[in-house]
């Protein structure tokens, strides 16, 4: 460094070396500070406080992989949706109480098992990964619109009703034909129809050609009430749509309010049905039979729904009791061998069973933990606009006592960054002066 250049560096040196106090990034622009958020930013790692150990793996059977049309791009975890019911969930892994049996080996991708009445879950493999739901989805039109429908109410069939695709499940709706809203249930519980699926969603939704999309709007509302943060319906009937995504967890919230519903258990354990001859249309009467096998051949059954498609796979939602105790089973991305969705179900049902009460690693949250949870966050929104309006205070102006900011310094930086400018200046008639000198005397 030259001679003429130390006055300038010295006084750097000295504005730099004025304390300033600091002030915590989290308070004062509501992030999280980069000491705490950047090394999973940067190095692709968790947290130690928000990661657990190694996800653990899930018990599966040895089965050829299937061939399969790739899964859709889910949307990335949230750390807090994945801990929603307790923070042993937040697993992509296996999660079930310290010291019990070991779950069976069963296909499918994700999976949970909890009671219905106390809420609390018994295990589960990636309880909160997201996962297509298939028409498992129907239970959350049914939680929506079922207490809100007649069950006598006529509806007419309309062209939108069989805008369905090609070679999906219909229970055998016809154009104009009129049907009870009670059997368009069954229609939709036993036989899995898409068809019923439209009617249903489009008459809740005030039976105009929005009809459907303002139910699945509800649903999405509902969802989000109940805690199923993984949950977002684009169809009513489970119909793949871009976008559309669920959970084991979420769909054991959606199960809770569908199995609480009188109604719904009726429709659900129902083993057949007769859908209506429709003489204007020159259409016969028929009967179908619910697809659900476990109310056939697993005792205490209550009723659930089956679902599949191409994308999605196998999903299963099953619920049964055994001496006075009722849980659900919830499962998605499942394959049909070596055991039918039903089948895994039935088997998943069996161990929890088998677990002496109270055994959980979580719980299902209700509507209330859910309304109590928001208001927190809302509340914790507002504070820091609070805060902000106290230090704009004058009494928040004033430098605390102890602050290493001190008047003094303050007014110290102040003189010298107007120095500086004067500085400058005389560094500049010194290096002009010497250049002078230095070329008169070459030419002497």
């Amino acid at each position: 460094m030259t001679s003429a250049l130390r006055p300038f560096a010295a006084l750097t040196a000295g504005l730099l070396a004025v304390p300033v106090a600091a002030v915590p990034a989290a308070a004062a622009t509501g992030r999280v500070p980069v000491s705490a958020a950047s090394t999973a930013a940067t190095s692709g790692r968790v947290p130690v406080s928000a990661a657990a150990a190694a996800p653990v793996a899930c018990p599966k059977p040895r089965v050829a992989a299937p061939s399969r049309p790739p899964a859709p791009t889910p949307p990335a975890d949230v750390a807090a949706d994945m801990a929603v019911g307790g923070e042993a969930l937040a697993t992509r892994g296996l999660t079930v109480p310290a010291g019990v049996p070991a779950p069976p080996a069963v296909t499918a991708t994700t999976w949970l098992v909890a009671d219905l009445d106390t809420g609390e879950v018994l295990g589960g493999c990636g309880p909160h990964v997201h996962q297509t739901p298939a028409s498992v989805q129907k239970m959350l039109l049914a939680a929506t619109a079922m207490d809100q429908l007649d069950p006598a109410e006529k509806v007419t069939a309309t062209d939108g009703d069989l805008d369905i695709e090609v070679n999906s499940s219909a229970v055998g709706l016809v154009v104009g034909g009129t049907y009870p809203v009670s059997t368009l249930w069954l229609g939709l519980l036993l036989n899995s129809g898409n068809d019923a699926a439209n009617a249903l969603a489009r008459t809740a939704g005030g039976g105009g050609t929005d009809g459907v999309a303002k139910t699945v709007g509800a649903m999405n509302a509902l969802a989000a009430s109940l805690g199923a943060r993984q949950t977002h319906a684009v169809t009513p009937s489970g119909l793949d749509g871009k976008g559309q995504f669920t959970s084991a967890y979420d769909m054991a919230l959606i199960a809770r309010v569908c199995f609480a519903s009188a109604d719904f258990r009726k429709y659900a354990l129902t083993k057949t049905a007769t859908m209506p001859a429709q003489r204007k249309q020159k259409a016969g009467g028929f009967q179908f039979q619910n697809e659900n096998k476990l109310i056939f051949n697993y005792p205490g059954a209550l009723g659930g729904k089956t679902g599949f498609t191409t994308l999605a796979r196998h999903s299963y939602v099953g619920g049964a009791e055994r001496d006075g105790r009722r849980l659900v089973v919830t499962l998605l991305g499942a394959e049909a061998r070596p055991k039918r969705g039903w089948q895994q179900g039935a088997a998943l049902l069996d161990w929890g069973f088998s677990l002496p009460e109270g055994s959980s690693v979580g719980n299902l949250v209700t509507p209330e933990e859910v309304a109590a949870q928001q208001r927190a966050e809302q509340q914790a929104e507002a504070a820091p606009t609070e805060g902000t309006r106290v230090e704009q205070s004058p009494q928040a102006a004033r430098p605390a006592s102890g602050s290493p900011v001190s008047v003094a310094a303050a007014a110290s930086i102040a003189i010298s960054l107007a120095a500086i400018p004067l500085l400058l200046l005389v560094l500049q008639r010194r290096r002009r002066r010497a250049h002078r000198d230095a070329t008169a005397a070459a030419d002497q």
